[in-house]
C-alpha cells in the first residue's frame, strides 16, 4: 500500500493535520527568506523539513504506517523547536519573521505531542501498520 493510499484511510481531521503541517514546516518556512535577519532559520526549517520527511517516508516504506513514524520528528524537530524558540525571541528578528517562527514553533510543538505518545505506544506493543 502507497502512502497516499493509506492516508485516504485517515479520519478526515488527521488528512488535514497533515496538510496543515506540510504548509507551517515546509512551506511557511520559505517566507524568512524575505529577512537577511531570518533567512538562516527559514533555511534550517526547511531543510530539517525534508531530512524529516525524507526518514518518514523510508521507514513508511520498509515498515508501513506504523507509530513508530514519529521517531524522526522527535530526533530531528525536537531540537529544531528549541532552536526556533531561541530564535523567536531575538530583538533583530523582523516581527513578520517572529510570527511566522511562532506558527511554525507551535505546529511543531503540537506535532511532537501527537509522536511521543504514537512512539510510546510502538514502544509498548502497539507495532500493527494502519491498512495491514
Amino acid at each position: 500500500m502507497t502512502i497516499q493510499e493509506t492516508l485516504t484511510l485517515l479520519p478526515d481531521w488527521l488528512i488535514w493535520w497533515f496538510n496543515w503541517l506540510v504548509f507551517a514546516v515546509a512551506v511557511l518556512p520559505l517566507a524568512l527568506l524575505i529577512w537577511p535577519q531570518s533567512r538562516k532559520v527559514g533555511v534550517i526549517t526547511v531543510l530539517a523539513s525534508i531530512l524529516t520527511g525524507a526518514a518518514v517516508y523510508g521507514m513508511f516504506r520498509q515498515m508501513g504506517y506504523v507509530k513508530l513514524l514519529g521517531l524522526p520528528h522527535l530526533l530531528i524537530w525536537g531540537p529544531l523547536a528549541v532552536y526556533l524558540f531561541r530564535k523567536q525571541a531575538k530583538d533583530a528578528m523582523p516581527i513578520a519573521a517572529r510570527w511566522i517562527i511562532r506558527v511554525v514553533l507551535v505546529t511543531l510543538l503540537i506535532s511532537l505531542a501527537f509522536d511521543v505518545v504514537d512512539v510510546a505506544r510502538y514502544v509498548l506493543g502497539e507495532r500493527t501498520p494502519l491498512g495491514a
